[in-house]
């Protein structure tokens, strides 16, 4: 029989993943359409107009990750401080307006300015949308709810590939080449989006005017009583966040899953687009963009059920470490392929490991940060992570600029979410370890 505290649980978390998590999944379905928008442009004429080499391309696709990374703790400490709804509205409209200006690139030296100015202008998107929702809900429901939130990246490829190559194919719309009109189609929801967040999101439950005041009692009440009942050790402050080696480690195994992610996210199309001289298979650029959005459909529903699992176990460590052990086999395998069909296979199965494994991650953090620590810590995570979204595009186009070919930096990607996996283990081991040792105490007291 269901009690009346559980009823209003039940009904406050509804409201929570209805009424937040489409609209904050929207804005990251955006975020993550404007930073790898170059991917669709790159071979679809950019690189031609710019005489970009791969080694260029990956420079201009990775650059924007040391702006982003330059900011992002003290984006996410301003966040923390000012509330989300304020910033991640600003975030939202600057990022809007400097990936306007991508319209009128005429320069590899401009392409590099303005990608590095879009990461600065969208420095803690991330970790503030992860924050924010953590922030709503109490740890036994983050899991669920950050799940939901991460669909919205495959789903961005599934729906922005193929709007991509219809704007792309706008070819002459206003005088602009395609990939032109591309940039401006994708940039301009960005800031319309922005300033409605500023009005419909609300910083905290207690704000929250959709909440019965039951429901606002209960989660306001949840929330502090989950804070006060952490472990003394847990991480209390920002400046120990930083010093935390459990968080370094996380660092770590986040660094493989973003560098397999975006090396996955800015190649893929450009894989794609050699398909005609690998197999002599010819593909029109509105095929090719529904060919890019293949794997990632998929791999939404891989990440839906297999969060659904962890929420209803409780997050494991092989929750991410199978997943990674899989994404770091498949990928460089993907090359040795003999068919466009069995290449998109092996890619649906690296991109069905990488979405599965990401939210069940991302679950982690918040079991020993909280407060400030939990915005600084989680900001750092998702710093050294993105330092990986600087060095795979880059890394992966000097290695092929070199071979002629992307089997050996896929092999380079595959290592680094095998190591992504082994460390994940061993921090669960550890982690293990720790329970017993401290359930040992307690008996002996």
């Amino acid at each position: 029989m269901e009690t009346p505290q559980s009823a209003v649980e039940r009904s406050a978390i509804r409201k929570v993943a209805m009424r937040l998590v489409p609209f904050v999944g929207l804005m990251f379905f955006i975020n993550f359409l404007d930073r790898t928008a170059i991917s669709f442009a790159g071979p679809n004429g950019m690189s031609r107009d710019l005489a970009l080499t791969a080694a260029q391309f990956g420079f201009a696709a990775g650059v924007f990750f040391i702006g982003y990374v330059l900011l992002e703790i003290p984006s996410n400490l301003a966040l923390h401080k000012y509330g989300a709804r304020r910033w991640l509205a600003r975030i939202m409209v600057t990022w809007g307006i400097v990936a306007l200006l991508f319209t009128w690139v005429s320069s590899v030296e401009g392409l590099y300015v303005l990608r590095f100015l879009l990461g600065v202008a969208e420095a803690g998107f991330f970790p503030g949308a992860i924050l924010y929702l953590s922030l709503w809900v109490p740890a036994r429901h983050r899991s669920h709810i950050l799940a939901l939130f991460y669909l919205a990246q495959p789903l961005t490829i599934v729906i922005g590939a193929p709007v991509a190559a219809l704007l792309i194919e706008a070819h002459g719309l206003f005088g602009l080449e395609g990939w032109r009109v591309m940039f401006a189609g994708v940039a301009l929801p960005a800031i319309v989006v922005g300033v409605i967040a500023w009005f419909y999101l609300a910083d905290r439950p207690a704000d929250a005017k959709w909440l019965e005041p039951a429901e606002r009692q209960w989660l306001t009440a949840a929330l502090q009583a989950e804070q006060s009942s952490k472990r003394v050790e847990h991480v209390a402050h920002a400046g120990a966040a930083l010093m935390n080696p459990r968080v370094w480690l996380l660092a770590l195994v986040y660094f493989g899953l973003i560098y397999g992610l975006y090396a996955l996210a800015f190649f893929l199309p450009t894989i794609i687009g050699g398909f005609e001289a690998q197999f002599g298979s010819k593909f029109n650029v509105f095929q090719k963009g529904l060919i890019t959005a293949i794997p990632y459909l998929p791999a939404a529903v891989a990440l839906f059920l297999w969060s659904r699992d962890a929420t209803r176990r409780g997050v494991r460590s092989w929750h991410v470490g199978l997943p990674a052990l899989m994404g770091a086999i498949s990928i460089p395998a993907a090359l040795y392929m003999e068919s466009p069909a069995t290449t998109v296979l092996a890619i649906t199965v690296t991109a069905c490991a990488i979405f599965s494994a990401l939210p069940a991650f991302w679950s982690i953090p918040a079991r020993f940060l909280s407060g400030a620590a939990a915005a600084a810590g989680i900001a750092l995570i998702n710093t050294v992570g993105n330092a990986a979204g600087f060095m795979a595009p880059f890394i992966t186009g000097a290695i092929k600029d070199a071979t002629g070919n992307y089997q050996a930096p896929m092999f380079v990607v595959g290592a680094l979410m095998a190591v992504s996996a082994l460390v994940i283990f061993a921090i669960g081991a550890g982690a293990r370890q720790e329970a017993s040792e401290l359930q040992g105490r307690v008996i002996a007291e």
